[in-house]
């Protein structure tokens, strides 16, 4: 037991240089209100929480805005470029987030299909690259392909963030044989984004070797959403520990978990 608190309390996820010891981000979209999303917060302990620059800066109109709540002491408030069409549009957001937020983070998003939502491999590369060399540290959303990963861990990105499934479907791990082909090859963190439903999706992501998992709508759209952001947060945990465990090989037949000989022969 000793040895297991040990482990755990020594595993951080780093991402530039930054240690966080939550490996849960939670995206701030369809929360019903902000104490809505900062008791969901609080209750996953999750310390980096993305939100859209385009709905902070044209759908606040006064109200008060989604982040009110969050404690920028304690958590990385991650602005996204959703809503950006072509790369020019996520240069542009970002320029908006780094002045929101004070900081050169930003979570690349490119979705020129509003049907599918499926990010834009072409352009999030070309944007990746502008932010680089402008001096930000880019968290690229990705379909989970492992040669767009390469390329973007080569421009020097700082994370890569591949689909489970589409954006907003709670369907689970669909993409799961070419995020292990990424979570194998890339050397920067891999934060499985987009399409984990329940806290069992979250687990089976971390137990493919995931470094952290992202997830909005099915804590945002459940009926107890603190509860469900709980629920994952014990899910990412339970997952992390599993893959450190190092779990036993399967095997095609079926093998005693105790001794058959001896008692047999007397």
């Amino acid at each position: 037991m000793e040895n297991t608190v040990s482990i755990m309390d020594d595993d951080y996820l780093e991402i530039a240089g930054k240690k966080f010891k939550s490996r849960f981000f939670i995206g701030t979209g369809k929360f019903s209100s902000p104490g809505q999303l900062e008791m969901a917060i609080n209750k996953a302990q999750s310390e980096v929480v993305t939100v859209a620059i385009r709905r902070v800066n044209l759908e606040s109109r006064g109200e008060e805005p989604a982040t009110a709540g969050i404690d920028q002491k304690s958590v990385l408030l991650l602005p996204n470029t959703s809503g950006a069409r072509n790369a020019q549009e996520a240069v542009r957001l970002a320029a908006f987030g780094k002045a929101l937020v004070g900081h050169s983070w930003v979570k690349l998003e490119v979705t020129p299909d509003p049907a599918s939502l499926l990010p834009d491999p072409v352009e999030t590369l070309k944007a990746a690259v502008i932010l680089i060399s402008q001096g930000y540290t880019v968290l690229p959303y990705i379909n989970a392909d492992p040669i767009l990963a390469l390329h973007l861990e080569d421009a020097g990105c700082a994370t890569v963030m591949p689909l489970a499934a589409p954006i907003g479907t709670n369907k689970g791990l669909k993409t799961v044989e070419q995020l292990r082909i990424i979570i194998d090859r890339v050397k920067i963190p891999v934060v499985i984004d987009a399409g984990l439903g329940l806290p069992s999706h979250a687990s089976e992501a971390m137990e493919l070797g995931a470094s952290a998992i992202l997830a909005n709508t099915a804590i945002a759209t459940a009926d107890n959403p603190a509860l469900m952001a709980e629920a994952f947060a014990l899910g990412v945990k339970a997952g992390r520990m599993a893959y450190l465990s190092r779990p036993g090989t399967v095997f095609n037949e079926a093998r005693a978990s105790s001794p058959l000989t001896g008692f047999l022969r007397k």
